[in-house]
């Protein structure tokens, strides 16, 4: 499975303080899906020809980073991220405004809300490793959940994509059955702070020679495990 295509992906991270305690919200994939089945996953999914024309209210402030490697992606990756959490949960990452909705963004138009990515924080890159039936290039972006538009809880205009939604205590994510890429970026948010974008960005590059735990804008380390 050496030859299957790499798609470029948006993974969303949302952060909330329950009690004190700092919980993000993940759902379960189904026992039947071809990719990842039955593990728990923050809400993402790979990037549509569409996502690049879809207006957004403000930009992501780690757009400069993003261009570094992905000039061409940037506003997509954004989009992407806000309709795969829109599609998976319900929630809406926007601001009130008019627009004339693309194919897909109907239901969140019909809110009275334009796609907003001001909140957007790039925190971690991975690349899917060879021999799997499918492969993404994901950028995993981190919101605080006062950015939602809306009750937070409030799962019902969610797709069937996803089930169990629940915010999880951060201290507790890792004792659920989750993918190997999963494990490494909640030990990675332990020291990242959802308001203000990181120093550097984890970069889990996997090709078919060897993995690398890269930092982008920071120091290259080969990774061993």
């Amino acid at each position: 499975m050496s030859d299957v295509p790499i798609r470029d992906a948006a993974t969303i991270i949302l952060v909330r303080q329950i009690e004190g305690a700092r919980h993000v919200l993940m759902g379960q994939r189904g026992a039947k899906a071809s990719f990842m089945p039955s593990k728990f996953v923050f809400p993402g999914g790979a990037v549509d020809a569409a996502d690049a024309d879809v207006p957004l209210h403000a930009a992501s402030p780690c757009d400069a980073r993003l261009r570094e490697d992905s000039p061409d992606l940037t506003h997509a990756l954004s989009a992407a991220a806000i309709r795969e959490l829109w599609e998976e949960t319900g929630l809406a990452l926007g601001v009130p405004g008019p627009w004339f909705a693309a194919p897909g963004w109907e239901g969140f138009a019909a809110r009275g809300l334009m796609p907003d990515a001001s909140q957007l924080r790039f925190v971690f890159r991975a690349i899917t490793p060879p021999g799997r039936p499918r492969r993404f290039d994901a950028r995993f972006f981190l919101a605080p959940v006062e950015a939602i538009h809306g009750d937070p809880d409030d799962f019902s205009a969610a797709s069937d994509e996803l089930s169990h939604l629940q915010w999880v205590p951060l201290a507790e994510a890792r004792s659920l059955d989750l993918p190997f890429i999963t494990e490494v970026v909640l030990a990675e948010l332990a020291a990242v702070d959802p308001y203000k974008a990181p120093a550097s960005v984890p970069f889990f590059c996997n090709d078919d020679e060897e993995s690398l735990f890269l930092r982008l804008r920071g120091q290259d380390q080969k990774y061993d495990g």
